[in-house]
This record gives C-alpha cells, structure tokens and sequence, in this order.
C-alpha cells in the first residue's frame, strides 16, 4: 500500500523461482505443455511467494489473467518467477512470469504472464492481515503502482459476478 520500508516488506523477499523440465506426459497433441499443468505450476509457485511475504497460510482468491503468449516445447525447461506486487488488509497480488528456455542454446522465451491474489488466514481459515509490501527497483515499481487499478478492476468483476447471481434467483 505504501512505498516507504516501513510499510512492510521488500518485494524481493517473496521471490521465488522455480524450473522444471518438459516431458512427453506433460504435453498435448501438438507437443506443447497443457496449459492446465502450467496453471497448477503458476498457482504453486505464486502460494509459495505468497506464504514467504506473510509468513502465514494462504489461500488462492483468483486469478486474474493468465496470458499465454507462446507454446512450450517437449525437452524445453520452464522457468517460473513469481513476486508478490501489493498488498491490501489480507490480500496479496502476485505476479508470475513463465519463461521457455532451450537448454541447449541458452535461450528464454516469455511464455506466460499472470496475476493471482492470494489470503492470508488464521488456523481457522479466516482471513487476517498481512505485511506492506515496497518495489526496490524500476520494474518493481511498475507492478507496484499499477496494482490498484487491477485490484478496482477485480472488486469491480466481483460486484457484478454478485449482483448477476442475485438477479436470477427465483423469489
């Protein structure tokens, strides 16, 4: 919520990477990865960097936007960094970048991008406050400023989710 080191926590103390390599038994028709396995790796690695920024359980409240900008191939190695962006009273706003490296070249692909949000709870899944977070860097400072709106944007998607469900209820 703030910029100051006395709002909480550096955004690269949630940093967290992950690199995985591709197999057959991972992939479709086509040879490239099923998206929902890259879907459960993204939602791993972006609790991960969650728990490391509260230091508390978390639980996954959404996902935002999961963008798939390229395939990857059987034999590639999938490289996964995840951070967490902005913090709210007990939300938290990670971003994942996935990236496709050719072991044998040394070349990286951006593959994916996502934002997920994730709650801090207590032993008895109630939801309870978590650290400030503050960008170090250029980039940081990007994800951090430009979190408030995709969290309107998010409250917005909720309110009418809510208020569709409401709507076609039978009185």
């Amino acid at each position: 919520m703030s910029d100051s080191p006395n709002a909480g926590k550096p955004m690269s103390a949630s940093r967290t990477v992950m690199t995985e390599l591709v197999f057959p038994s991972e992939t479709n028709h086509h040879g490239t990865m099923f998206g929902g396995t890259l879907m459960m790796y993204i939602d791993k690695i972006a609790a991960i960097a969650a728990t490391r920024h509260c230091n508390r359980p978390v639980v996954t409240a959404s996902t935002d936007s999961l963008d798939f900008l390229s395939p990857i191939r059987i034999g590639e190695a999938v490289v996964l960094e995840a951070v967490v962006t902005w913090t709210h009273r007990s939300s938290m706003e990670v971003f994942c970048s996935v990236q496709a490296e050719n072991l044998f070249t040394g070349e990286r692909r951006m593959t994916v991008t996502a934002f997920s949000t994730f709650v801090a709870v207590d032993e008895n899944n109630r939801p309870i406050p978590v650290p400030g977070v503050y960008p170090e860097n250029e980039e940081e400072k990007k994800l951090h400023e430009s979190a408030p709106s995709r969290y309107e944007q998010r409250m917005q998607r909720r309110k009418q989710r809510y208020s569709a469900s409401t709507e076609n209820k039978p009185e």
